[in-house]
């Protein structure tokens, strides 16, 4: 049974009709100049349905890039290009929010004018690899950022914030998950510096907490969410206190008055649970409560509804690939394949071409 899915919910100041958050996912589409194209608009608004959509991370500066062909929000020419997307999503009877994502340590100089490197809390290597129409690049070694440059860094946080509301969001999500900037601050991993902003807990969740209220105090705590994932791996990241690390985060952002925090589990859903009960506002899950729950499905997300884990669940290759996502849900399937080769970059060709129930 997945009724749970279909009952309405307050997020912020948002009435969702419905339970299904579309999570944020790289589709890299947008043309060169960071601009987002009329096709990005039909994909969105195909997906309209959705209690809320979340975009793919845009970047909010030019060193904020980690990957090729996606968009940002941090031009005048960007932000124009985003106003067809949420125009269309909005006459579909949507709503969205824009994902801002700096990418950190997971960039490379070819993704930037002034070829210079990327920047992260420390030096250290990701030992990923960046995929371009020219081969592959090893990432380098980033550049530790400086105490006014992480200052420079949450004024860019803010300033795109209030970009995102001027192109027609209804919010913005932060993310601070899988292996990106906010997340190698977190990450004892990652974060090896011995100022304000390293060592301890207290140090390491700092920079995430002031982004979060530099971005509230520009477009408001109500339209703002922030996307943690305890114990990702991804992108070479490592946790040594994750539980302690995700607790004193949650206390810190609590007061802030944030629309929602969105967790994604790694098969640890007694830290989903740890979160929970610090979190006294609206949680979203993309729930895989264990290894072989991935891609999640709605079953589970409904049961971490019944179970009171989560007050809203987000999806993501099921959205990708069923644009009716809540039709087919209620129908018992089928559900389209996503087609894994066309994840990212290309044509509307597994974009914007997956087919309806209806046809």
């Amino acid at each position: 049974m997945t009724k749970e899915l279909f009952e309405p919910v307050t997020v912020g100041k948002l009435k969702l009709p419905n339970r299904l958050v579309m999570a944020p996912m790289t589709r890299s589409r947008a043309v060169h100049d960071g601009k987002v194209t009329e096709l990005t608009a039909e994909y969105y608004a195909q997906r309209a349905g959705a209690g809320l959509i979340i975009s793919e991370g845009v970047q909010p500066s030019v060193i904020a890039q980690g990957y090729i062909w996606t968009p940002g929000l941090h031009t005048g020419e960007q932000v124009d290009a985003w106003r067809t997307v949420t125009g269309k999503v909005h006459a579909e009877g949507g709503r969205i929010f824009a994902q801002l994502m700096h990418a950190g340590r997971i960039g490379h100089p070819v993704l930037y004018p002034n070829g210079g490197l990327p920047v992260a809390p420390s030096p250290i290597a990701s030992g990923e690899k960046l995929f371009t129409p020219d081969g592959v690049l090893d990432h380098p070694t980033p550049r530790e950022l400086t105490l006014e440059e992480i200052a420079g860094t949450v004024a860019d946080f803010a300033a795109a914030a209030r970009n995102a509301i001027d192109a027609g969001f209804d919010g913005v999500e932060l993310h601070g998950a899988n292996g990106y900037l906010i997340h190698q601050f977190l990450a004892d991993g990652t974060n090896r510096r011995t100022d304000a902003y390293g060592g301890s807990i207290e140090n390491r969740i700092r920079f995430a907490v002031e982004v979060a209220t530099a971005v509230g105090d520009a477009i408001g705590p109500e339209r703002l969410g922030i996307r943690v994932s305890p114990g990702n791996p991804y992108n070479n990241m490592t946790e040594t206190d994750s539980a302690d690390l995700y607790v004193a985060l949650t206390r810190a952002l609590a007061p802030l008055g944030l629309a929602y925090v969105h967790v994604m589990e790694s098969a640890n859903r007694d830290i989903t649970a740890l979160i929970r009960s610090e979190w006294p506002g609206t949680l979203i899950l993309n729930p895989h409560p264990t290894p072989e729950s991935f891609p999640s499905n709605p079953e589970e997300g409904a049961e971490a509804l019944r179970d009171g884990v989560a007050d809203a669940v987000a999806f993501g290759e099921l959205w990708l690939a069923n644009p009716d996502l809540p039709a087919r849900i209620q129908a018992g399937g089928p559900y389209n394949e996503p087609d894994k080769a066309a994840f990212f970059g290309g044509d509307n060709r597994g974009y914007t071409d997956y087919p309806t129930l209806d046809g």
